[in-house]
């Protein structure tokens, strides 16, 4: 029988204690190499390469343009307090993550305060939405949607209870995650308030000439104006003949269920959105390494810009 890949020696390329035997020194040099990809310091101001570094201090000086900046200013990371290898450690911890990481097991592993926590996860969930938003999707995409959030208890007695499939019993905080999924291929999540809101942006994300695979619900029968569409009734199979399915589309679902109800037990609706693109990005490189995708996230967030979101959020709630 052969063996799963996540059971396999290949997808286990990095450790935590391997991120933990890092140098404060080592660890600084790694934020290097994958900031500026192995060349010398880059003014994130006007671009020049002439940039000498303090000999006191890990900070840098732009001979054009005489600012001074670090290997975090203009990331995700700036303004950080955490030291580098803690960092490292905290992207190590969220990479081996399958269905994602709680901020409360962050918190512990490092040390940390839980608002540390996290703001850092959001952060790093920002900056991997930012590799899965702004995609157009094309070939064979596969469109489901599903709803999240809220929780409405059930009464005690069976005569009480209502039918909670029905939205005018669900809460008002569910919110409908659609998902795009290309056969193969890449994911694509949006949240609405409802699945119908989400037609407009699918026609404007899935190119002219693809086929779209759908369930009956009435809110796909727009599509078959624009595209070739195939739909499978999962009130009587799960997959018909002619190989009509939304089996990848459910895919990121399970994952993303599992994530609100195994591991963080509740999302908000205000914040679904980077959840969404959080499990849309594990779902894309399921098949990659963890110690891969380690580097990627770091990577992206050395990428992202200043998170605008993110960035003093304790301090904005406190005022």
């Amino acid at each position: 029988m052969t063996q799963h890949f996540l059971l396999s020696a290949k997808a286990r390329t990095l450790s935590l204690a391997k991120v933990m035997r890092l140098s404060e020194d080592q660890a600084y040099q790694t934020f290097r190499e994958l900031r500026w990809e192995g060349v010398e310091a880059v003014c994130p101001r006007c671009g020049s390469v002439e940039a000498y570094e303090y000999k006191s201090r890990r900070i840098f000086k732009c001979k054009g343009c005489q600012s001074q900046f670090s290997v975090t200013t203009d990331t995700i990371f700036a303004s950080r307090k955490m030291a580098f290898r803690d960092l490292l450690a905290a992207i190590a911890i969220f990479a081996n993550g399958a269905k994602g990481v709680p901020a409360l097991r962050l918190s512990r592993d490092l040390d940390c305060q839980y608002k540390t926590a996290f703001v850092l996860a959001h952060k790093l969930r920002e900056a991997m939405g930012s590799q899965v938003q702004g995609r157009r999707m094309q070939g064979h995409v596969e469109i489901d949607g599903a709803y999240f959030g809220g929780y409405v208890k059930p009464e005690n007695r069976k005569a009480d209870r209502k039918d909670l499939r029905l939205v005018a019993n669900q809460s008002g905080k569910r919110h409908a995650v659609v998902v795009m999924r290309e056969r193969g291929g890449r994911t694509l999540p949006m949240v609405h308030k409802r699945e119908d809101d989400a037609v407009p942006a699918i026609v404007a994300n899935v190119l002219v000439g693809s086929t779209v695979y759908a369930d009956e619900a009435s809110c796909w029968d727009a599509l078959h104006a624009r595209f070739a569409a195939k739909r499978v009734n999962h009130s009587v199979m799960f997959q018909d003949e002619g190989k009509a399915d939304t089996n990848q589309a459910e895919s990121f679902f399970s994952r993303l269920r599992r994530a609100e109800i195994g591991t963080h037990h509740h999302i908000s609706g205000r914040y679904l959105h980077q959840y969404a693109n959080e499990m849309a990005w594990r779902e894309d490189h399921r098949r990659v390494p963890n110690g891969a995708q380690y580097q990627l996230i770091t990577s992206a967030a050395l990428a992202h810009s200043v998170s605008r979101e993110w960035k003093g959020y304790w301090q904005r709630g406190a005022a």
